[in-house]
């Protein structure tokens, strides 16, 4: 993670607006559609479906980075994350030597 990022993440902590669940899962959700390619924060407040103040985003961001579900590059965010569903179906496909 490169060092302008981890400082934005750790001036977050002053947090006025803490984000619903609703607005948590409507983020992830996008993210998780778009997970083939890297977007920027200003491509994921205007993908999403309702507006979110900038620094809720924040927050949400934060809170799936921590998670492991999220990882920001030098081209953006992107999804990571893989359920146990989708991991099953992987194992279960591979060829044992």
């Amino acid at each position: 993670m490169n060092l302008k990022i981890d400082k934005q993440l750790k001036n977050s902590s002053k947090v006025t607006r803490y984000p619903n669940l609703g607005t948590v899962l409507m983020v992830e959700e996008f993210l998780q559609k778009n997970q083939s390619t890297p977007l920027k924060i200003s491509e994921i407040k205007k993908g999403i479906p309702k507006k979110v103040m900038h620094q809720t985003l924040k927050v949400i961001l934060e809170y799936l980075w921590k998670s492991g579900k999220i990882i920001y590059g030098p081209r953006g965010i992107q999804w990571i994350y893989t359920s146990s569903k989708e991991m099953d179906k992987l194992i279960g496909n591979s060829i044992e030597f």
